[in-house]
């Protein structure tokens, strides 16, 4: 099962379809409904952290989750999601050089990442964001995989787990290859990944 954690965004049902598409199996719950324990029991085989309005700090159990379930379930965290998981391990969340709302970038990815497999060096994809992570104050053990023209952060991944933040949108119809992502992301860490 996929446990989609909703911060409260319209996108959090792109989400489902565009997961739907490589495993049907998906339960959202807002935020601040369930405890990590009620996450722990429930057993996924993937967590992802929707986008959302505000700061990473406001969005109920994302950041407890993310550090209780490191290494033991892989995890992807889109745009609110992704500075989540960049504040839990350290970094810190400004406000962004450039406001970015319903409008299409060029993104430069990393070759030899899992969830970009397949791709071309360089995509677009669809931003909706006025906070990001400051770069300089990421820990060692987030590796920068995807960045925009500027050089801002648009993708990170964990050194050692299964630990994926974007702050691009890849279930919006402004990604055309958010797809591949999403299929590459719940294809890692289970039998669909054979």
């Amino acid at each position: 099962m996929i446990l989609l954690i909703d911060n409260y965004d319209s996108f959090t049902y792109n989400l489902v379809q565009l997961a739907g598409t490589v495993n049907p199996d998906i339960r959202v719950v807002r935020n601040d409904e369930v405890s990590v324990e009620d996450v722990k029991e429930m057993s996924p085989t993937h967590i992802i952290i929707s986008p959302g309005p505000g700061h990473p700090k406001k969005a109920g159990i994302c950041e407890e989750l993310i550090m209780e379930m490191k290494g033991k379930v892989p995890i992807l965290g889109i745009c609110l999601g992704h500075q989540a998981i960049c504040e839990a391990f350290g970094a810190s969340v400004v406000y962004a050089k450039k406001l970015m709302h319903g409008k299409q970038s060029t993104i430069h990815i990393a070759n030899g990442n899992k969830i970009f497999y397949g791709l071309p060096p360089v995509i677009r994809a669809a931003r909706y964001h006025s906070l990001a992570v400051q770069r300089d104050s990421l820990p060692d053990e987030l590796l920068v995989i995807a960045e925009d023209e500027s050089g801002e952060v648009m993708g990170v991944k964990h050194r050692d787990y299964e630990i994926y933040g974007l702050q691009f949108h890849p279930e919006s119809i402004l990604t055309p290859n958010g797809n591949v992502i999403m299929d590459n992301f719940l294809r890692i860490g289970g039998e669909l990944y054979d």
